[in-house]
This record gives C-alpha cells, structure tokens and sequence, in this order.
C-alpha cells in the first residue's frame, strides 16, 4: 500500500531548520548551508540524512558538546601542490565546510583538469551524495568520502566496532545523456545508522544480517541495534578501511575516539573528508567510436549496459531523480507523519509554531 506523506514548501522547511541552528548559535550563512543540504536530501527521498538526522548529529556530537563550533573559520593549510589543497576545517559545521570544499575544487579543476580538498578537524557533513550531485550537475565528475562521526561498524569477523559508516559518494554528468545526474553513494555499512533510526521511529525492523545486539547477536529490532555489519563481508570492510586509511593520511585520529570527547583528551576526536573533482575534458582520449562525442559515447555505454534484456535495471541516482519529480509535483518536501512529530520538537525548540499534520496537504506515494 501506498504511504501517505505531509507537503511542506521547502521555504518553510528551511526557516525551522536554520531557526534551530541559529538558535544553538550559527552564523546566518551556516545554518543556510545547513537546511540547504537538508532540503536536498529530503526533496531527493534520502531521509537517512534529512534535517531531523542534522539536527540530532548536531546535538549529540556538535554545539551541544565539543564537536561542532558554530562561527568556525576554515584554515588553509600550505601546500607545494598547485592542483590540491589542504584545510583545518577547525570543527566548522560539516555541511558548510563541504559545499566551500567542492567549490574549490571545481575551480582547481577549471584550470587544472582536477583537483583535490582534504579536510581535517572536520565535523560529519551528513549526505556526500548531495555535494557530488550537485557537481555533476553543473558538468563534472565529482567524488568524497568522509570519516564518520562514531565507530559503528565491526570489521569483517570482527566483534567490536571499530569502523564508520565511511560512505563513498560519485557523481557523473550524465543529465544529457540518461536524464539525471549518475550518483554512486552508499555507506559501507548494510544500512546506515540514520536508516535504523528511521526505522525504529516508524515502529519498521531491520534487514537480517545488518546490525549487532550488545552480546553481538545479529538482531532486526532498530531498539536493540548497537553496532552495524559491513556490506559484502570482506569487500566492505575493505571499501570502510579506505576511509579510515584516507583519513589517517590527512591527519584523523583513531576511530574509537572519534566523536568521543570524554576520552584521552590529548588525542584528536573529529573527522576527515576528502574531496576530488574531474574536469570530462581531462579524462578524454578523443578517440572515440563511430563518430560519437563524449556525451553520446557515454550514453552508448549506458545503453550497452541497460540493454539485451537489462531494462529493468535502474541507474544509480535514479530513484533519487525519481523522487525530486514527486516532490516537485508535490509542489514542496514530503514528509511521515513521525517525520512531522520530530520536526515538531525542533519547532518547540527554537520557539516556532508547530506543523499540524491535519492541516497540512497530503499525498500517497
């Protein structure tokens, strides 16, 4: 059966959203970075990583604690590398510093046909999938990974967690070719920690084999999850392990500690990202087959792939740009009626009136 969701204009999303982040004392441009990543995860149906994910992270692990230090200035850090830069994010919201990361590579790959940010001191910039789309929307092909906030994930026949989700994030320019921008992004996790806490709030269970109990016993109650399993056994524990290998080399600490402010305070407690960008043009050979550009050779490519019987098939990105047109039909952000009641208790904290559900417009999808 269809599941009905709330319509709220994505203006009024974002008002509560950069409310309460001003309220916990942001500058006006970060908490509009904030809701803005927020309202693009949600208009895109990610809602592991929407507002209410931000907010809660930001509470946990941010400005409530010592994680996230509203009014945080980014640091460069000198480099001999002309194509890449290093930045001492110093703990500024996550969302703020990646959308400035990938800003500045996208000009790096302008004049250099790529370019690279490293960012340590950082603070978790919630979905990497929306940096990259929004790249390859503007025509590069865009990449990330991040270090995650908590050490949630037990190695491959391992028992205790001592990864992070640690997602991969690619984005290609293929609008013209298949309609949509192509985004590759997934945690190395089964599911991410965001999904068993969306699930635990719809009364949902888990997948089998993606979460561990407190005795390690694999369990599908969200309520008794406390560490998740890595997807693919070895292959994901591998993917995880790059994060943890990429961050270690940009300066992250160890795993177990991240996030955790109350332990050994002479170590580092923060994450890493990692960004690159690629200019199409500096990847091209030119030789193409039969005549055809760039364009039309990746459209061949897909077509290949998604062809002799395959046309079933989705395409990474597409469910997202499957999504954004119900949202947009919609006519704003959609929304579950728990959805509603958590944004309600941010709306009580920053002193704003709440959303009634009964008096909103709704639509089954």
């Amino acid at each position: 059966m269809p599941d009905t969701y709330f319509i709220i204009p994505e203006s009024q999303h974002n008002a509560l959203t950069e409310a309460v982040y001003r309220r916990r004392g942001f500058l006006p441009d970060e908490a509009a970075d904030g809701a803005r990543l927020c309202a693009e995860a949600s208009r895109h149906g990610i809602r592991t990583h929407n507002a209410i994910k931000a907010l809660q992270l930001d509470r946990h692990f941010g400005s409530g604690s010592m994680g996230c230090i509203p009014g945080a200035r980014i640091e460069e850090i000198p480099s001999r590398f002309a194509a890449a830069r290093t930045w001492n994010a110093n703990r500024k919201l996550g969302q703020c510093t990646a959308y400035r990361a990938m800003e500045a590579a996208m000009a790096l790959a302008d004049r250099f046909g790529v370019g690279t940010v490293s960012v340590d001191n950082a603070f978790h910039y919630l979905w990497g999938g929306g940096y990259v789309m929004d790249a390859a929307r503007r025509g590069y092909i865009a990449y990330t990974n991040c270090t995650a906030a908590l050490a949630e994930v037990v190695p491959f026949e391992g028992r205790f967690p001592t990864l992070g989700t640690n997602p991969h994030s690619w984005g290609f320019p293929t609008t013209d070719a298949v309609g949509f921008p192509i985004v590759i992004d997934w945690a190395t996790s089964v599911i991410a920690m965001g999904r068993v806490q969306q699930l635990r709030r719809e009364g949902r269970p888990l997948p089998p084999m993606a979460a561990l109990d407190r005795e390690g016993r694999p369990t599908t109650d969200p309520a008794k999850a406390v560490a998740l399993l890595p997807f693919g056994a070895h292959k994901g524990y591998g993917l995880s392990l790059v994060n943890e290998i990429v961050g270690a080399f940009i300066g992250g600490s160890l795993p177990t500690l991240r996030s955790r402010w109350d332990r050994e305070p002479d170590e580092k407690h923060t994450c890493a990202f990692f960004f690159q960008v690629i200019h199409p043009e500096a990847v091209s050979g030119g030789a193409f087959a039969l005549g055809r550009g760039q364009t039309g050779n990746v459209r061949a490519v897909i077509g290949d792939i998604l062809g002799h019987g395959n046309g079933a098939c989705l395409l990474p990105g597409q469910l997202e740009a499957d999504w954004a047109r119900k949202s947009a039909g919609a006519g704003g952000l959609l929304f579950t009626e728990a959805e509603i009641e958590a944004f309600n208790e941010l709306a009580a904290e920053a002193g704003l009136a709440p959303w009634v559900a009964s008096a909103l417009r709704s639509v089954s999808v």
